[in-house]
């Protein structure tokens, strides 16, 4: 059976090379992603963006995580650190990240993410 940690890296390898069969095949029906500014996107919106090219992520590093197995569900916790553009716009940034993957039938898939900027208050 593969690990989270393994499939966290695969994750990460296809968000890099915005490869949609992967994602797809990672992410349950029910994906949810949660932006880092509050937007909510289902798993058709969230591949949409990688088979349109309107997003590119060029870097990403994927660290400091911390996985906690609960049952069926695991929570990865960790920092997210891109460089990316959304129709050309850099949408650079260092977020917090969580991943919540439930293990179905056929092993683990991610049920969704959440990025939360790092930074200071106002």
């Amino acid at each position: 059976m593969t690990s989270i940690d393994e499939l966290e890296n695969r994750w990460a390898r296809a968000e890099i090379a915005g490869d949609v069969s992967t994602l797809d095949e990672l992410a349950t029906e029910s994906f949810t992603l949660v932006g880092p500014f509050g937007f909510v996107l289902d798993k058709t919106q969230w591949l949409d963006r990688y088979r349109s090219g309107d997003l590119v992520t060029s870097e990403l590093d994927w660290r400091d995580r911390q996985v906690r197995e609960i049952g069926d569900t695991a929570l990865v916790v960790g920092v997210h650190e891109q460089k990316a553009a959304y129709r050309g716009t850099p949408s650079d940034g260092q977020f917090r990240s969580t991943h919540i993957w439930v293990r179905e039938h056929d092993g683990w898939r991610l049920a969704g993410t959440q990025l939360s900027p790092i930074g200071r208050p106002a």
